[in-house]
């Protein structure tokens, strides 16, 4: 099993999710975060005084799913979520060493 964490623009969200809906990918846990990574976020001018927002907001997508689904899950995302601008996101993938469906008592991939 692995973990994917996507983290892209807000805008994007509906795109991906149902992206992800196609390939039968239902189960996901999405948070508001904020962030900046090469673009360091920009300068504003507010009631005239200029000051920099250093983070911006972004939101993080994350989902576990079996080995087999992680490659053409990752390509949707990135397919989905792509602007072709600074600070479309990033996507991280990592091992799960197991899960546990509470309810059930399902165990490993069964319980993803």
């Amino acid at each position: 099993m692995k973990k994917i964490e996507a983290i892209i623009k807000p805008f994007k969200l509906n795109e991906v999710k149902e992206a992800l809906n196609e390939l039968g990918i239902q189960g996901m846990t999405v948070t508001e975060v904020k962030g900046f990574g090469r673009q360091k976020g920009h300068t504003e001018i507010y009631r005239g005084s200029e000051y920099t927002v250093d983070f911006l907001p972004k939101v993080k997508v994350e989902t576990v799913l079996p080995d087999a689904q992680v490659k053409t899950a990752v390509e949707a995302i990135i397919k989905a979520a792509k602007t072709g601008k600074i600070g479309d996101g990033k996507v991280f993938v990592s091992a799960i060493e197991d899960a546990w469906r509470i309810r059930t008592d399902e165990q490993g991939d069964k319980a993803v």
